[in-house]
């Protein structure tokens, strides 16, 4: 609206100056700025904090009236050669004073297209139009802004540099497309700020961060920092081209699970930055031959006892550990020396910190306003709205952000059966059925299809891994054929089982018998990850070492041999950190590892194995290339409950690997199992071996088949079982 005579303004004027004031006006650009005809211009801004402004024309200031009792400033005089954009000089009630250029000058910079696209299907780039942009418009350096906030009366971008004030910076509503931007010349990148949004019902006003914000201030604080353009250069395009064509379902894996918060600190508590930590893991990771690490999250979260998993930045790695470029560093580090590296990412829940989603413009906006949708009770949370396309491009965005602009190999989806169960963890009367009277989420499925099926297609080899716990049918499968489209799934029912069975005195792990063998009988129904995780090692749980029966010696014996096991069945391998030298203590987010044990016998050997484990995994395609196919598997015996022993065999095409193991402490001496071949075998990997601290009983060097017929096979040979031990044999030669 164009002030005829500013300094006689008409009731409807005062009425709209007012709106300014006192910040409510949803469309700050109809009054404040340049208007009117080339003949006939008014210029109008309005500065609570300034006490004289001035129009900056070369070395001429011209000066600008104060509308009586009022921080509005106008021009009451012709300017015959008007410029583009209004610079301006401010004297400051303290007596400070700046130059700038006027946002109010400016014509929009996002085009109907984008507007359009936002709301569209499968939009997974909204991250490019959302959030602080470093941009040149109309020949001028800046920041823009933009929000989604369709509920909002108004939103202002409040920081640093205007105070705080949620009165200077008011934003631009484009039309029914609830977003609101705005062009701040010359700010720069680094910057702090917010959005301070008033909703249009009630008229309460909210302070927000940033969802789309790519960078985060320091924790507690929870400020967004304006978008700096990464100048890193990347050193992986070797890694990032052969991971386009690599056959990941035959390749080795084997994951370090990592909170990188708590892996190793300085001396004095600190945490280490990511550059630092690159090189302490990288030589960490070689050594015990894992292929990935992957990441407990990293997306910006304020709270350290969520250790990420309760995110309030889905585009910002944590600021804790340094700057988004040097979290691509650590990448590069990774690729470099060919490791990959997966994000845990949280989909399923985001918390209720009154700073960021949360009734994000008053309403609940990216959750479902039922309670009976839109919380978690088990982690006091709320549900992400599925069915919302916008909100669904949110996330679709912030995934493929993270493989697109950072190079991650893959993503670890958390909670997979919270997304697909509408009465996951809740009672009767206390959710809401679908449209045909079910309680399968059909919203949160499309998505996770949408997801896999445009991660998968636009990043060729990355993979996307479900922590799912039922019984959902083909997680691990395409699309097309009915699945979920996930890469892998989390066998959550064999790490339970096996868990349950390795706490139990050896004397009864006879009657549980079933624990080692049941998941045979489902292991190639999905692509399956075997994962000792942190969730194992944390709430009273113990761990590993603790969960163990017996003495000492039995206690790391049994490590020791559960680790062989993990190594030997089929399906992809993770640890969490601190397992893999059988620390002592449960994980504590707080503090880093207990490194200090590693000065200990038990522990180097157990130490000492992994590495041994994960050289021999990596190394023979019979531990690995069938481990998402029954060809990969055959049982040798699995029935002898009563001396609690299995064996079994692994397959390549060209080889064989025999496994057996004894889950007693009792050595089993001339024990005879059938083998696959005549010819001489040997030992390859023997869990009771002095290097490991075991008790060192042994078969030899050359262990001859004989051709006596047993369980199933022509051939056998008879061995000396360790006590709580594994074995795996080779054939040498005829």
């Amino acid at each position: 609206m164009a002030l005829n005579t500013i300094s006689h303004t008409s009731t409807d004027q005062q009425e709209q100056l007012s709106r300014i004031a006192n910040a409510s006006h949803h469309d700050p650009f109809s009054l404040l700025g340049v208007h009117g005809s080339a003949k006939n211009r008014t210029y109008l801004a309005y500065r609570p904090m300034a006490d004289a402004l001035f129009i900056v024309l070369g070395e001429e200031h011209i000066p600008l009236s104060r509308i009586p009792d009022s921080d509005f400033f106008y021009l009451d005089q012709n300017i015959n050669d008007w410029p583009e954009h209004v610079c301006l000089h401010e004297v400051n009630k303290a007596g400070f004073v700046h130059d700038f250029i006027d946002p109010y000058t400016f014509l929009p910079c996002l085009h109907d297209d984008d507007l359009n696209r936002f709301h569209s299907d499968a939009n997974w780039e909204s991250y490019r139009l959302l959030g602080s942009h470093c941009r040149h418009h109309q020949g001028i350096e800046g920041t823009l802004f933009s929000v989604w906030a369709p509920n909002a009366e108004r939103v202002s971008i409040v920081g640093n540099f205007n105070q705080w004030d949620g009165r200077v910076s008011p934003m631009r509503c484009r039309g029914d497309s609830g977003i609101w931007e705005l062009f701040i010349p010359q700010l720069q990148p680094g910057e702090l700020y917010k959005y301070e949004i008033r909703n249009k019902q009630s008229g309460n006003i909210f302070v927000k961060s940033d969802p789309y914000a790519q960078s985060y201030e320091f924790r507690p604080d929870t400020a967004s920092r304006t978008h700096h353009s990464s100048q890193f250069d990347w050193h992986d395009e070797w890694w990032m081209k052969q991971r386009e064509s690599k056959d990941w379902l035959h390749e080795p894996m084997s994951i370090y699970e990592v909170h990188l918060g708590s892996w190793q600190r300085h001396d004095d508590g600190s945490y280490l930055s990511y550059r630092e930590l690159a090189h302490r893991l990288v030589e960490h990771i070689k050594a015990h031959n894992f292929t990935h690490i992957e990441l407990l999250p990293i997306t910006e979260y304020p709270f350290d006892g969520s250790w990420g998993y309760q995110a309030t930045g889905y585009f910002a790695p944590t600021s804790r550990f340094g700057s988004p470029d040097d979290f691509r560093y650590f990448i590069d580090y990774f690729h470099q020396h060919h490791i990959g590296i997966i994000l845990d990412w949280v989909p399923a829940h985001f918390p209720r910190d009154a700073h960021a989603l949360a009734h994000f413009d008053g309403t609940a906006l990216y959750e479902h306003e039922d309670p009976r949708l839109g919380e978690h009770k088990d982690w006091d949370t709320l549900i992400f709205n599925y069915g919302r396309r916008e909100v669904a491009n949110f996330l679709l965005s912030s995934a493929h952000y993270w493989l697109k602009e950072f190079h991650i190999d893959g993503l670890r989806v958390d909670a997979v059966a919270s997304m697909l169960y509408l009465d996951y963890s809740r009672e009767e009367g206390e959710w809401v059925p679908n449209r045909y009277g079910s309680n399968e989420n059909i919203e949160a499925i499309e998505f996770i299809r949408s997801l896999n099926c445009i991660l998968h297609e636009h990043h060729p080899g990355a993979m996307v891994m479900a922590e799912e716990s039922t019984s959902w049918p083909q997680v691990s499968r395409p699309v097309f054929l009915g699945g979920l489209g996930f890469s892998m799934k989390w066998n959550m029912g064999w790490m339970n089982d096996i868990l349950q069975y390795f706490s139990k005195d050896p004397v009864h792990r006879q009657y549980y018998h079933e624990n080692l063998t049941f998941g045979m009988l489902y292991s190639f129904t999905e692509n399956f990850i075997l994962p000792f995780s942190h969730d194992e090692v944390v709430h009273g749980k113990r761990s590993i070492l603790e969960k163990m029966p017996g003495d000492a010696w039995q206690k790391f014996a049994n490590v020791r041999l559960l680790y062989t096991f993990l190594y030997a069945y089929p399906g992809k391998k993770l640890l969490f950190m601190g397992d893999e030298f059988a620390q002592g203590k449960e994980w504590c987010h707080d503090v880093q590892l207990d490194w200090d044990v590693l000065q200990y016998p038990f522990q180097q050997g157990v130490n000492q194995l992994v590495k041994d484990l994960g050289h021999l995994y990596r190394s023979q395609p019979a531990l690995h290339y069938y481990d998402f196919n029954p060809e990969g598997f055959r049982w040798i015996d699995c029935h002898d409950h009563g001396q609690s022993v299995i064996s079994f065999m692994r397959l390549s095409d060209n080889e064989s690997v025999i496994v057996v193991l004894n889950f007693t402490p009792v050595p089993r001496h001339n024990y005879r199992i059938g083998v696959p071949e005549m010819g001489v075998y040997e030992e390859i990997l023997n869990s009771d071996s002095e290097y490991y601290g075991g008790s060192n009983l042994s078969n030899g060097i050359d262990i001859h088949a004989d051709p006596v017929a047993t369980m199933g096979l022509d051939q056998s040979i008879v061995l000396n079982l360790p006590p709580l031990s594994g074995l795996l044999l080779k054939r040498k030669y005829n």
